[in-house]
Parts: structure tokens; C-alpha cells; sequence
């Protein structure tokens, strides 16, 4: 017996390394569920509840599909209700959400965004979040930078690449497409806490770490 690796696909990149700023992919996105109820029947236990907040969200998964950076995975929250609302007491969180969803799907299917037909309309009516488990689509990939030492820069959705967009078609077919960085500007941290190795020696009784 022999094994044959002529065929194998390139090893993946190191652990930890970050997809570079700006990138192009197509991806896919799964739903990681959470627990908590969604809206429809089919949604039960599919939301995340903030552990902060009224917040329920879609934890989502979502992994390079094509090019160079197959396979390669990052992680990003889609709040789906509660959280801080707008002037017309509605979820701000959501109504950012339910832009990118229906981008995805204009994406996915290759609809046009200009498009009110009633039956590009009718494709954009889904029957529960879940149905969005699975869909693949055009995206921008960022590097979320962090001013906190704790915690590491990340990789997030920048924006959902549309079909009428000039670098849709190569990037659903899986091609190389220059990269346009966003450079985003750290995201403020709500707390400088150090990381617990950091600490000298463990806190005396009565001392100013106790709490």
C-alpha cells in the first residue's frame, strides 16, 4: 500500500495568522447555535443570548471557501434583537443585521440589489434565520484591530460583495483579487484589566485587590 499526496491540498497557514486586511473570498457561513429562541419555530435554540445586554444573536462561523485562503476560518456576532435602539424604539443592531443578511442573499443568488421584481422580492422572504445557515457568498474580509493588550486583532465581514459590483464575478469563481484594506481603527476597550499573568503576587487580605 502507498499513499499518494501529488494531490494534496497546501497546508494550511499558521494557526493565529490573520487573513490580510481587505481581502477578497468567497466564504460560507454556518450558525453555531446558541440556545436561545428566535422568533420562529424553526429558530428555537438557534440565538446567543449577551451575557451584558437583552442582546439574543446569531454566533456565526464563517470559512474561506476558495483561493488562497481555503479553508481558513473567522468568527463574528449578528445581533438579531434587543441591544440599543434608534428614535423609533427598533433594535439598531438588527436593522444593521437584516442589511448584511439581505446583501447575503443577494450575493448567494446573484441578485441584483436595484431589484424590487416581485420575484427578486419573494427570494429575499425567508421563513427563519436558519434558512441562512449554509449560504455562501461574495465578502471583504478586515482585520478588526484591539487596543487592548488582552486581546488579539481579529478578522471580521467587512461588507458583502454585490453582484453589481465590479470584482463580483472573480471572486465567486474563486479567483485572486487585489485586496482593498479597510484599515479600521482599534476598537475602544471597556477595560484595561492586565492579563492575570501579569500580576506580581497574589492580592494580601485587606490589601487593594480585594474585593
Amino acid at each position: 500500500m502507498s499513499y499518494d499526496l501529488n494531490d494534496a491540498a497546501p497546508q494550511m497557514a499558521p494557526m493565529g495568522e490573520l487573513i490580510p486586511d481587505g481581502t477578497f473570498a468567497r466564504v460560507m457561513l454556518k450558525i453555531r447555535p446558541g440556545g436561545s429562541n428566535g422568533a420562529t419555530a424553526m429558530d428555537a435554540g438557534l440565538l446567543k443570548a449577551s451575557s451584558h445586554s437583552d442582546a439574543k444573536m446569531l454566533d456565526c462561523e464563517l470559512t474561506v471557501t476558495e483561493g488562497a485562503f481555503a479553508r481558513r476560518k473567522f468568527w463574528q456576532n449578528f445581533t438579531v434583537a434587543g441591544g440599543k435602539l434608534d428614535e423609533k424604539g427598533q433594535s439598531k443592531g438588527w436593522n444593521i443585521s437584516k442589511s448584511t443578511f439581505r446583501a447575503m442573499i443577494d450575493s448567494a443568488l446573484g441578485l441584483d440589489p436595484t431589484d424590487t421584481s416581485q420575484a427578486a422580492r419573494d427570494k429575499r422572504v425567508i421563513g427563519g434565520l436558519k434558512h441562512l445557515d449554509g449560504i455562501t457568498f461574495a465578502a471583504r474580509i478586515m482585520v478588526e484591530s484591539s487596543d487592548n493588550p488582552n486581546y488579539r486583532d481579529s478578522n471580521k465581514l467587512a461588507n458583502v460583495v454585490l453582484p453589481n459590483e465590479p470584482t463580483y464575478a472573480a471572486i465567486m469563481r474563486g479567483e485572486n483579487v487585489t485586496p482593498d484594506p479597510v484599515k479600521a481603527p482599534p476598537r475602544k476597550s471597556t477595560a484595561q484589566t492586565p492579563a492575570a499573568w501579569s500580576a506580581q503576587a497574589p492580592a494580601q487580605p485587606g490589601g487593594p485587590n480585594t474585593p
